[in-house]
């Protein structure tokens, strides 16, 4: 794996051994707490069995390693914030603390198959590594879990990270390795692959890569409990985020970059209650709002602005909540606004009532767009009816939305993107899968095919659902969505 321990030291340690004996000794034992076993680690066995059991022809007989992967580097000798891959979370349960360059491997031709977690454990105050050492030094970085301890809560058996030997050129025939995890590992690992194998088998073993990282994907579709009680949280999180933002319009109204008062608002709130934000924060203001992923947030925020917000809480555990709400800053939508509020409020409510288990996943999408096609004919907008412009080669609707209407959610916030794309968008919904609703309509302020007072209008709601086996759940429904419970909630939290 990628060796994080060879980064250049951030500044110049003593050398001597008058030092080295100094600094190794005097330290006090701290007492060790009994590390118990994690909620989650029963739901992992489960899925690690599921994963073995349902492994394509292609990956069968062979090593199978999921790397957490390397810390990403910013600038110089400044990491972003660690993020473990998410495919490595689902299978391990092991979250935002999880130590950088762990890997999982797993061996399914034994019965059970062999399952080992290789982690970099503590290491001790008499080891150069505690205070030289910039990268990964308890001294610089803070102490690591020892592995029993891992071990403990995970349910998993636990090596440390310098016994796995990597990959052995007597092993590259039968051992695949997930993608993108670690890049700098993997394109060693395929040079290898064809300097060892040759090109035309090292062909089929990077082809063997992608497949395993589709199964890893498509295994992630249905939610077991836990993923959905952590999916509720993750949401409860998000709604006092919001809560946070309307309490922050007034300073945001008064800074010339309201918008970044905003983000900053929503982003106490990740902190506070989680790992991070789930995603880049949009914090659209006025025309801002029309531009889909308007993640700079540089602009003011006026007092007759609309002001759409898409934001998520991740938790600990590295699910994220995924919502859209579209707030008027006065706390009262103009007869406009409102107008195309309650347009995309009967969007998201009509694909809302289309979801059920049996239904294909791209009929959301299809009632969704049945509704912003009517409600733009109906406004002159389209140069034909509703009915025409749903026809496949038409599509005039679109102008007004061009993204899609949901997608998977779970442990990243475009879940299951790795599964095939005709599994994902036309399979049948299931009982457990998660995913969002969130039509919208965008009305670009250079826009000549929609009146004046119409441009510059954005809004978007989005709501996290759960298939249950009788239909649906809006797992976010208690974040207010409809225009006068919007309005109150505004007013509510402004001071």
């Amino acid at each position: 794996m990628s060796d994080s321990t060879k980064k250049p030291p951030r500044s110049r340690t003593p050398e001597s051994a008058a030092f080295r004996e100094f600094i190794s000794s005097g330290w006090e034992d701290h007492p060790r707490r009994v590390a118990t076993r994690d909620e989650v680690a029963d739901f992992t066995a489960t899925r690690r069995a599921l994963f073995v059991d349902s492994l394509p022809e292609e990956l069968s007989g062979h090593t199978l390693v999921i790397p957490a992967g390397p810390e990403s580097r910013r600038s110089n000798d400044t990491d972003y914030p660690y993020r473990p891959h998410s495919a490595f979370t689902h299978l391990t349960g092991w979250g935002s603390d999880t130590v950088p360059g762990s890997v999982l491997v797993i061996t399914p031709g034994t019965s059970p198959a062999t399952t080992v977690l290789y982690a970099r454990g503590s290491a001790g105050r008499d080891t150069d590594e505690f205070y030289a050492n910039a990268a990964i030094g308890e001294f610089w970085t803070g102490p690591r879990p020892h592995l029993d301890d891992i071990a403990s809560r995970l349910g998993l058996q636990v090596q440390p990270l310098d016994a796995w030997s990597e990959v052995g050129d007597q092993d590259l025939p039968h051992t695949v390795v997930l993608p993108e995890a670690d890049d700098l590992f993997s394109v060693r690992l395929q040079h290898r692959r064809t300097a060892v194998l040759g090109e035309q088998q090292a062909g089929v073993l990077a082809e063997a890569d992608h497949i395993l990282a589709r199964h890893l994907a498509e295994l992630r579709f249905v939610k077991d409990d836990y993923e959905v009680d952590q999916m509720r949280l993750a949401i409860g999180a998000t709604h006092r985020g919001f809560n946070n933002i309307i309490g922050s319009l007034p300073d945001a109204a008064q800074s010339p970059r309201g918008e970044r008062v905003v983000e900053s608002a929503f982003a106490a709130r990740a902190r506070l209650e989680g790992n991070d934000v789930g995603y880049g924060t949009i914090a659209a203001s006025g025309p801002h709002a029309c531009i889909l992923h308007w993640v700079r947030n540089d602009g003011p925020v006026g007092s007759d602005d609309l002001l759409l917000v898409d934001a998520g809480v991740e938790l600990d555990s590295l699910y994220t909540a995924d919502i859209t709400r579209t707030l008027p800053v006065s706390g009262r939508f103009s007869a406009r606004q409102r107008q195309v509020y309650d347009a995309v409020l009967e969007a998201a409510d009509q694909a809302f009532a289309a979801v059920r288990p049996g239904v294909p996943f791209r009929a959301i999408h299809d009632a969704a767009m049945e509704v912003i096609a009517a409600h733009t004919a109906r406004w002159g907008f389209l140069p034909g009816s509703a009915d025409e412009s749903l026809k496949k080669d038409a599509g005039w609707h679109r102008r007004y939305m061009i993204h899609g209407t949901s997608h998977h959610l779970g442990l990243d916030v475009h879940d299951c993107q790795k599964a095939r794309r005709e599994l994902y968008v036309d399979q049948e919904l299931r009982p457990g899968m998660v995913f969002t609703i969130e039509p919208g309509l965008y009305f670009q302020p250079d826009d000549l095919t929609v009146p004046a007072e119409w441009r510059g209008i954005g809004v978007r709601i989005e709501d996290n659902i759960l298939v249950t086996k009788d239909g649906a759940i809006n797992l976010s429904a208690d974040i207010p969505r409809t225009a006068e419970d919007v309005e109150a909630w505004v007013k509510r939290h402004t001071p």
